[in-house]
């Protein structure tokens, strides 16, 4: 067991590297980089692009800008659109406030030389270490996944085995109708439709649209906020349930329908079992192996994929939040920050789901795979 985790391990580093590399490659040919949103603030075409940077690089920056006004600077042939007449030292200015004065290669092995210890770097426009905003924002999105995940499960295994058990029978037709419609209809287009149904969009405004805490509610004692909190969740958590537990559900109806007709099952029926004996002293273990054990990964997808949209909808500001900011800014820090927390938290979280088809089936070794 312990040589299997050591080689795990050790292959989360190329996996790492390797994914880094690809999308370090990609934004080197991505238009639209913060250099030109920061030449178009200065042309005053990007709106709030200059108040963004820090105030030693404002300062850098301005008095670029007065030199070239003062000695009139004209095309600087550049490989920027938005430097057409623009002083070179402006732009040359801008690009050592955002580190691009460097060659590529150098960019890269500083960030791959900071990743070694946890150093993320600085946002470009926030002005704070990338690490601290991950931090700040984790929770939000971990509450928000966790608090999803573990409805999906309490909802999907019951109703699973239910469908399993009758199956064929008007119960389980209607409820794969239900089913159907979620599996078929994205999570995001449920809030959406929440949203205008019971957060003011047109009909009524039951519950709050924005954040996880209302405003004045700082101070206030620890059972008002958490009743807040949970009345803020209600909306995000039942998106990602109605999207999230169609497949599910599916899922542990096929598994325990396969296991139920199995032999051992017949040969249980004939020694007299009764069935909820058999249903839960044999089939559930069975039938729960791939549920159970994939629960990490299931997590992982809500956590990082499906929450991404409702936490834009909903305002909550999560990681989803703040990796689609920084996409839209194209404050690179943060956004190869949060690749890099992203994939290190699911490499690690593959490695919990192995150790959970173990702890489910003592019958697997991974150790004995060649």
């Amino acid at each position: 067991m312990g040589a299997y985790l050591f080689r795990r391990l050790l292959l989360m580093v190329p996996t790492l590297l390797g994914i880094i590399l690809i999308n370090f490659a990609i934004v080197q040919f991505a238009p639209g980089g913060p250099v030109e949103q920061m030449l178009a603030e200065i042309k005053g075409e990007a709106g709030s692009t200059l108040g963004r940077l820090s105030g030693e690089s404002q300062g850098e920056v301005r008095q670029s800008q007065e030199r070239r006004e003062n000695t009139g600077g004209s095309d600087s042939g550049s490989r920027y659109r938005g430097a057409r007449g623009l002083d070179p030292a402006v732009v040359a200015e801008i690009e050592k406030a955002f580190g691009f004065d460097k060659p590529w290669h150098t960019r890269l092995w500083d960030m791959l030389r900071g990743y070694a210890s946890f150093d993320l770097g600085r946002s470009l426009f926030r002005d704070k270490p990338v690490l601290d905003l991950i931090v700040e924002k984790m929770p939000v999105s971990i509450s928000l996944g966790l608090w999803s995940t573990l409805i999906i499960y309490l909802v999907s295994i019951p109703l699973g085995i239910r469908k399993a058990v009758r199956d064929g029978s008007r119960f389980d037709l209607w409820t794969s109708a239900l089913v159907l419609v979620g599996y078929a209809i994205p999570g995001f287009l449920f809030a959406i439709l929440l949203v205008v149904l019971f957060a003011g969009g047109s009909f009524l405004q039951w519950f709050p649209l924005r954040g996880l805490l209302s405003p004045g509610l700082e101070g206030a004692s620890f059972l008002a906020r958490a009743v807040d909190y949970a009345w803020h969740m209600v909306l995000p958590t039942i998106a990602l349930v109605i999207g999230g537990f169609a497949g599910l559900t599916l899922l542990t109806k096929n598994s325990f329908l396969e296991e139920i007709n199995k032999q051992y099952v017949m040969t249980a029926r004939a020694k007299g079992a009764s069935e909820s004996r058999i249903l839960y002293g044999h089939v559930f273990r069975n039938a729960m192996l791939l549920i159970i054990a994939g629960f990490p990964a299931a997590f992982i997808g809500i956590l990082f994929t499906g929450a991404l949209l409702v936490e834009i909808i909903f305002s909550l500001d999560g990681i989803g939040l703040l990796g689609f900011e920084a996409a839209i800014r194209r404050d690179y820090p943060v956004m190869f920050g949060t690749l890099y927390i992203f994939t290190l938290i699911g490499l690690v979280m593959q490695i919990v789901g192995d150790l959970s088809y173990m702890l489910v089936d003592p019958r697997i070794d991974f150790e004995a795979r060649r």
